[in-house]
């Protein structure tokens, strides 16, 4: 039977060394460390923390969103984002004056964990063009660039097509002078 060095290469016979933690020499080699800091933790999905020696980092759903609507919006082939409603809510905010002219975040849902985010996308797409290579091209650019901005890993990135854009859809502008 062999015997078990595996102990620091130490042999059979040397002496033993006492367990970390006990006597003199223990606490002169023991490295310092500064008490570790209790923050309250954020609800659960809200926001993610990205924990360092030199501190905490915390990264809001809003803004994976916003990077994930972004992110999807520079496609060409994406029209809009969001379900009709939403849509249409947009379209009322862009014509009150001061109003914003589209949310980032909208047709957007973006659950982060701590290290993990999962995103869901509600588009539309222009008629005649690839569905399918519209998505992937999505999926590619909006995982690149939250991943990049973040340091989360994406999971998933969940596609919803709710509508295809036809080019006379769009009601014609009367003019403003006649």
């Amino acid at each position: 039977m062999q015997n078990d060095t595996s102990n620091s290469g130490a042999s059979p016979t040397a002496k033993p060394e006492p367990p970390a933690g006990r006597g003199a020499t223990a606490l002169r080699e023991a490295p310092t460390r500064e008490p570790e800091r209790t923050t309250p933790r954020p609800p659960a999905g809200s926001v993610v923390a990205l924990v360092t020696d030199t501190g905490t980092t915390r990264i809001a759903d809003a803004v994976g969103a916003k990077i994930a609507g972004l992110a999807a919006r520079d496609i060409p082939g994406v029209f809009s984002m969001g379900t009709g409603m939403a849509r249409r809510m947009g379209q009322l905010k862009s014509i009150i004056p001061g109003g914003e002219s589209t949310s980032a975040a909208q047709g957007v849902s973006v659950q982060v964990g701590e290290k993990e985010a999962a995103i869901d996308l509600d588009i539309v797409t222009w008629y005649g063009q690839s569905i399918v290579d519209i998505s992937d091209a999505v999926r590619r650019n909006v995982v690149g660039q939250v991943e990049g901005m973040t340091g989360l890993k994406v999971v998933e990135v969940n596609i919803q097509v709710d509508d295809i854009q036809v080019e006379s859809e769009q009601p014609a502008a009367p003019p403003r002078v006649q």
